[in-house]
This record gives structure tokens, C-alpha cells and sequence, in this order.
């Protein structure tokens, strides 16, 4: 799961003028100061509009924890049998991003050219949350591409939340609030994981039921209902979308990417981004599995563990930021990188508790930092007045890597599983060591940026989101 598009689309808290401040007193409403606070974020002055909103972070993160990082691998191993069962999670994970990746520009056409956000949102949420209760009650296959279906939606649906954030926050607060519902959605990964771990819809050691995946729908759907109750969509002129906008969608990717190359370095960035998130993406999806399957840890135990690299790695969010503001953020990059290269190598020679332990420590203070980082290299590279265009770009690549690297995982593991056993897992993330080298190969040649130049594409992002 590729949670960057979140963080990256949501806005930039510059700072506040008299006339902001004016306006925070103006609107917001009576009561404790932190209440005053959240309503002096959103346009209507409303804080329960502002908790709306970010509660949807909330809820799909409990999603993408629960279902992506957890559960459905070893619900699909324990039907399929290891190689098999690894080989149709990552196949359904890689076929689910790959259709979102290529319709994403059409989605967010669409939404712009029929001027509503909503409704849109409402029939990915509904097909997420649908798809995920089915997946227990049915047969395997079935509940495969249901999960497919549930990943898809969960994708889409980022699309339309992110772009409903103008609507509910002021400009001057659009970090904040971003910032509320990313941690918001780090909350939602300790809720869901305590509830599991506690037995609720598990076994006795921790396997995942039927249950599981009901009780995830569940908390999706509760947590992320406040929004459409309460969350205002500014009125837009719309007109119908037509098959030629969805081709002249396609043909603005192409001309983007003509963008990208008359800025110094900014393709080139792009190219090593594919390659060094891939890594990432694939650890996301498959690190229960592994530590199941290649450790030897039970489900319960692995469930701990993701639990633990979620808190290192907002932890080390914080330092990276800090890191980056002092190195410049590619120097802190390749720090980050280099802190991913030792975790692999590290699985791809040892597979026991121990070192699994301290790999998966290096690997989520890396996730941290990918996604503090890689944006700042972004920001300084890209022309101002195309900054949004081109963290269009970033984001669909984002998601193409997420789709090679869970492929080629459960290639190598169900081919080369009955020959070298758990060696197989030692080969698959060998491979992913190799992947992230090409990156960091690529990304030698591209120039640190101007830093005033992030702060002009910062400022063009916030007015572009604010039309």
C-alpha cells in the first residue's frame, strides 16, 4: 500500500498573515481552545466538519493495515499453500494497483469535469468496504478478487478524499489538517491491531477468521460515515464527461512527462523513484508473510511486530524531517536508502527472530523517511508554475512500482519454494536489494534543487488546490 498520495496532494501550511488570523477568530466557534482550534481550520468554521474529514484517514488506513499488510497473504497461504497461496496475494495486489494506476488520470478527470467529489467517493468507499466483508464468506478464488475489487476501490477512493481537502480547510490550513488525519490514520493501525491481537474476530493464536475481515468492513464503514454526513462540498458547474475527455486525460500524461524532461534532474528523480519505492511498496504488502512463513513467527507474534515498525516509523518520520532540514533532502535520501539497503541485506542473509527484528527496525524508519523526504526532492526540482501537474506524475509512478515488485516476489517465492525452501524468500528479497541499487544508481545523477524553489512550488500547489 502506497500511502504518499495522501501526504503529497493535501496542501502547505505557509505562514499566517493578519487577515488569516482575523479569520480564525471570526469562525471559529465558542469553547475549549484545541475545539476553537480545529474549527478555525475548515471554511465554516465548523470542528466537527474538520474531524469528519480526517476521520476518513482513520478508517481506510484500518484497511490498508489490517487487509493489505496483514491479513489476506496468510489468509491466502492457508487456503493455497505457501508459494501458491504468496504467488495469487501479490498477483491480485499488483492487478488491483496496475488498473488504478492506469484509470487514476481518468478518475480524477472525471471528478473535475462533473464538478463533485462526493459521490464519487461514495461508491469507491462502498465497493472497499463491500468487497472486504465478502472476502471470508466466499471461496478463495472468489475472495481473491474481491480483495482485488476492495484494493482497487481503497485506491480510487484517495483520489476524491484527497481532492475534497480545499473544500473543507481553509488554504493557510491545509497542512494542519493533513497533518490531523495522517496521524488520525496511525491511530486507526494501533485500534484495529489492538483489537486483533485482543482475539477480536481471531483465533486463538492469532489467525485471521472470516470474522476479520467483517469486522474490518465494519470499522471502515463506521469511522468513515461522518464524512459524508457532515463534510460540505463547495457547489461547482459540472458539464458531462465524455469519452474524449478520458482520451484527452491519457494525452495530458504524455505531455507531462515532455514537462518533466525540460526540468534539470526531475525525470531522471522520477525514473529512480519507480525503482527505489518498489522495495517499499513490496515490504508493505508481504512482511506478515514473511515473518510467518520465512522467520518463523506465529501470526499473532507477526501481527506485534508490524505493530511495532508502524510506531518506529512514525518516530523516525520526525528525525528524517529534522535530518533533511539540515542536509538538504538528497544527502538525507541516500541516508534513508542506505538505511533500507542494510535492512535487506540483513533478511537476505539471516532468517531468524533476532536479526528479522532489527532488519525490520531499519526497514520502518526508512518508510518514514521515503515518504518525508522524497517529496521535498520533489519540490525543489519541479518548475513552480507545473508543481501540481508534476506531483501528478509522481504519485502514478508510485503506483507502477507497487505493481512490479509484489509480482516479481511471488514469482521467485512459488517458483523456487520446493527446490530451496526458505532460501526462496532470500532470493525474493535479494531481488528487491537489487531493485533499490538501480535506484540509487539513477538517483546519483540527479541535482540537489533549488531550495527556493520549494517554497515557490509550495505556494503553487496551495493556490492550485485552491481553485
Amino acid at each position: 500500500m502506497d500511502r504518499d498520495p495522501r501526504l503529497t496532494n493535501r496542501g502547505y501550511d505557509p505562514p499566517r498573515d493578519a487577515d488569516s488570523n482575523a479569520a480564525v477568530t471570526t469562525l471559529a466557534p465558542a469553547g475549549p481552545r484545541w475545539w476553537r482550534g480545529l474549527g478555525g481550520l475548515t471554511r465554516s468554521g465548523s470542528a466537527v466538519e474538520a474531524l469528519a474529514w480526517a476521520f476518513y484517514d482513520f478508517a481506510n488506513t484500518i484497511f490498508s493495515f489490517a487487509i493489505v499488510s496483514f491479513a489476506m497473504s496468510l489468509w491466502a497461504i492457508s487456503f493455497l499453500g505457501e508459494g501458491a497461496g504468496t504467488f495469487w496475494f501479490t498477483a491480485a495486489v499488483s492487478v488491483s494497483v496496475l488498473l488504478n494506476a492506469i484509470v487514476s488520470p481518468v478518475l480524477g478527470a472525471m471528478s473535475d469535469r462533473v464538478g463533485r467529489r462526493k459521490p464519487f467517493l461514495a461508491v469507491f468507499t462502498a465497493l472497499c468496504i463491500g468487497g472486504t466483508a465478502v472476502i471470508g464468506l466466499v471461496d478463495i478464488r472468489l475472495g481473491l478478487i474481491a480483495f482485488a475489487i476492495a484494493n482497487f476501490a481503497y485506491q480510487a477512493a484517495l483520489i476524491y478524499y484527497d481532492a475534497l481537502l480545499p473544500d473543507v480547510a481553509r488554504p493557510i490550513a491545509r497542512g494542519r489538517l493533513s497533518g490531523i488525519g495522517v496521524a488520525l490514520g496511525y491511530c486507526g493501525t494501533l485500534l484495529v491491531g489492538v483489537l486483533l491481537l485482543a482475539g477480536l474476530s481471531t483465533d486463538a493464536d492469532g489467525s485471521s477468521t472470516s470474522a476479520t475481515f467483517v469486522l474490518v468492513a465494519g470499522l471502515f464503514l463506521v469511522f468513515a460515515g461522518p464524512l459524508f454526513l457532515l463534510v460540505r462540498e463547495r457547489e461547482r458547474d459540472g458539464t458531462r464527461f465524455s469519452a474524449g475527455d478520458a482520451l484527452r486525460s491519457f494525452g495530458q500524461l504524455a505531455q507531462t512527462v515532455r514537462n518533466a524532461r525540460e526540468a534539470p534532474g526531475l525525470l531522471r528523480f522520477i525514473v529512480a523513484r519507480f525503482f527505489y519505492t518498489d522495495p517499499v511498496n513490496t515490504a508493505i504488502a508481504v512482511m506478515s508473510a514473511f515473518a510467518v512463513h520465512a522467520v518463523g513467527f506465529t501470526e499473532g507474534q507477526a501481527l506485534q511486530v508490524l505493530l511495532i515498525l508502524t510506531v518506529v516509523a512514525v518516530i523516525a518520520s520526525f528525525g528524517w524531517g529534522v535530518l533533511s532540514d539540515r542536509w538538504g533532502p538528497r544527502r538525507t535520501l541516500f541516508a534513508v536508502l542506505g538505511t533500507w539497503a542494510i535492512g535487506l541485506i540483513i533478511l537476505t542473509f539471516f532468517l531468524s527472530a533476532i536479526p528479522f527484528l532489527f532488519a525490520g527496525a531499519l526497514l520502518g524508519a526508512g518508510l518514514g523517511g521515503v515518504g518525508v523526504v522524497d517529496r521535498l526532492m520533489l519540490l525543489r526540482l519541479s518548475p513552480p508554475e507545473r508543481v501540481g501537474e508534476m506531483f501528478g506524475l509522481y504519485g502514478l509512478v508510485g503506483k507502477f512500482s507497487a505493481v512490479v515488485g509484489p509480482l516479481a516476489y511471488g514469482i521467485i517465492v512459488a517458483t523456487l519454494l520446493d527446490s530451496l525452501g526458505r532460501g526462496a524468500y532470500q532470493v525474493a528479497i535479494a531481488s528487491l536489494f537489487v531493485l533499490l541499487l538501480v535506484g540509487v544508481w539513477i538517483l546519483r545523477g540527479v541535482p540537489e534543487g533549488r531550495p527556493e524553489n520549494e517554497e515557490a512550488a509550495a505556494e503553487m500547489l496551495v493556490e492550485g488546490m485552491g481553485r
